[in-house]
């Protein structure tokens, strides 16, 4: 099978006020990419730190992260944010949308930043495909938060992206909204054959994946295939 991702002993340190705090400690995991994984964990046990390396939003202190087989600590800033740019989709637990946009704006941007032709036709489509189609004018804080987190997973899969990495998709949902866009998710990254790392306290979102990477004092403590 063909990598999406690859972490080999990979360390992230912070210096503050005279004293060293170790974040993920020599971390090493490959995903397949097609494929589900779910990074779990308790508050502050480095899961978030290891999506922003994973996706080159950071550089880690040592170690080597390749993401679809380009070596990212062999990159500058510049080079990074263009092989985010090519390769990766993002979902966020606020959303991060802009606010003075609409709907179909948000979704427009990464397009738009491509340089891509019909980006307002392909727009519409995919808030369609979020249940979205008659919203499309709407500014953000016109939504529910459901509907934000529709919008920006619209604007996730609007690049085609190889890697779409999720920061607590469900965090800010209610129960029902949460089973909602859990389902919205996986159904469009099966069928765009992305690669989906999510990072959740969600259990039910994580058992829908196939595979569990267990977190804790920044160390893998267990990595379980569905």
């Amino acid at each position: 099978m063909e990598t999406a991702l690859k972490l080999n002993n990979v360390s992230k340190t912070y210096y503050l006020a005279g004293k060293t705090l170790r974040v993920l400690d020599d971390v090493s995991f490959s995903v397949e990419a097609g494929s589900t994984t779910a990074i779990v964990g308790p508050s502050g046990s480095g899961k978030t730190t290891l999506l922003g390396l994973s996706a080159g939003l950071d550089r880690s202190t040592s170690g080597t992260i390749e993401l679809n087989n380009i070596p990212l600590g062999d990159l500058n800033e510049d080079d990074r944010a263009a092989v985010r740019n090519r390769y990766i989709g993002f979902i966020f637990q606020n959303f991060q949308l802009m606010p003075t946009l609409t709907a179909l704006e948000n979704v427009m941007v990464p397009m738009e930043l491509r340089g891509e032709k019909n980006v307002r036709t392909r727009g519409k489509e995919l808030l369609d495909r979020v249940g979205l189609g008659d919203r499309l004018t709407h500014y953000p804080v016109q939504l529910s938060g459901g509907e934000q987190q529709r919008v920006s997973l619209a604007r996730a899969f609007a690049n085609q992206p190889r890697i779409l990495f999720a920061d607590e998709p469900t965090g800010n949902l209610d129960a029902e909204t949460s089973g909602k866009i859990t389902q919205l998710l996986f159904e469009l990254n099966r069928q765009a054959g992305t690669t989906l790392i999510l990072v959740t306290h969600n259990t039910e979102l994580a058992a829908s994946t196939q595979r569990i990477i267990r977190l804790a004092g920044g160390r893998i403590i267990a990595d379980e295939k569905q």
